[in-house]
């Protein structure tokens, strides 16, 4: 399985500079897509915040979240709810990788649910997701 972070999902479904390579990434993946519950919050909210940020109309952001929804509903994207053993998980990447790399919580969560949700691979956007995937002995995507 291939666990997508909020970076991939965003530009996914709304237009931005990291589209066309997260069209491509999905493309060559050849394993089901996996999402945490924790990322699909997380995509959400992203959305909403370029909205705050006039980066995007209000009806841009519900469209891009019911595009969302339907990739879930229609088996595109399978989501999975967070894992209760990912917080422990959590912990234990947080205290080998922080004081290394500077990740934030939120992206030692989803490194955490990628591992115990089963993910061989992981594809991000961004750089320091990206060290903590290869850290944690993930597969991940070449950068754009």
């Amino acid at each position: 399985m291939i666990y997508l972070d909020a970076s991939v999902v965003v530009s996914l479904h709304y237009r931005d500079g990291n589209t066309p390579a997260a069209l491509a990434l999905l493309k060559r993946a050849s394993a089901p897509l996996l999402i945490s519950s924790l990322c699909e919050a997380e995509a959400v909210n992203a959305l909403c915040r370029r909205v705050f940020r006039n980066e995007m109309t209000t009806a841009n952001m519900r469209t891009a979240v019911r595009d969302l929804e339907a990739d879930i509903q229609s088996g595109v994207l399978l989501l999975e709810p967070f894992p209760e053993s990912a917080f422990t998980r959590a912990k234990t990447l947080a205290q080998t990788l922080t004081s290394v790399i500077g990740v934030r919580t939120a992206d030692v969560l989803h490194m955490a649910a990628a591992i115990e949700l089963g993910a061989q691979a992981l594809f991000t956007f961004d750089q320091r997701q990206h060290k903590t995937a290869q850290a944690a002995g993930l597969t991940v995507n070449p950068l754009p």
